[in-house]
């Protein structure tokens, strides 16, 4: 058997197809919380996943992957955020054929869409550290060195991202109370 953390493994490159099972789901939810757009969310993973493929290799710890793959798609989303700015474009609207097709257990779906939805609301400021709190998994340390700022800061930011986060959920769900009030009056009207 050999120790994963014997220099010679370290040396070893890892199995892209492992890397891309252990890691694109976190880093698509990541990428949604930023882009707030399932294509670009995609895009962005993929981009991450090419860098990945071409630099990848130069990783010499290989414990810090999971950062260097947050970190990445953090970069990536910034670098395509200033490209837009110099360059904006009118968002093509999608047509019907294209649209997701609903699933058996789409209601549990929609309450995670929900909050989704509602960490898309919150303040980009406080959004990104909070997304790779609990969509990535990231400590405090891991997540002041992916958007290079102090940990006090961080633990700031998430938070008031918190805060945020439940005002948005809080202001959704009485939102939702009164349809659902609105539209049990209308059935009993006859």
């Amino acid at each position: 058997m050999h120790d994963i953390s014997h220099p010679q493994n370290e040396r070893k490159p890892m199995d892209f197809e492992q890397l891309v099972n252990d890691y694109y789901q976190d880093l698509y939810r990541f990428g949604l919380s930023l882009s707030r757009a399932q294509a670009d969310a995609c895009d962005l993973v993929q981009q991450t996943f090419a860098l990945w493929a071409e630099k990848g290799h130069q990783l010499r710890n290989k414990s810090k992957v999971k950062s260097w793959l947050f970190t990445t798609l953090y970069r990536e989303f910034i670098r395509g955020r200033k490209r837009a700015d110099r360059f904006p474009h009118l968002e093509l609207t999608e047509v019907e054929t294209e649209l997701p097709t609903t699933e058996p257990n789409a209601v549990s779906r929609l309450e995670a869409m929900d909050v989704m939805d509602a960490l898309g609301q919150v303040d980009e400021t406080f959004r990104v550290p909070l997304s790779l709190f609990f969509i990535g998994n990231h400590s405090y340390a891991e997540i002041a060195a992916i958007i290079d700022v102090p940990m006090g800061t961080v633990m700031s930011r998430i938070s008031r991202g918190k805060q945020q986060l439940k005002e948005i959920l809080t202001t959704m769900s009485a939102i939702r109370s009164e349809h659902e009030v609105d539209a049990n009056r209308e059935r009993r009207v006859p």
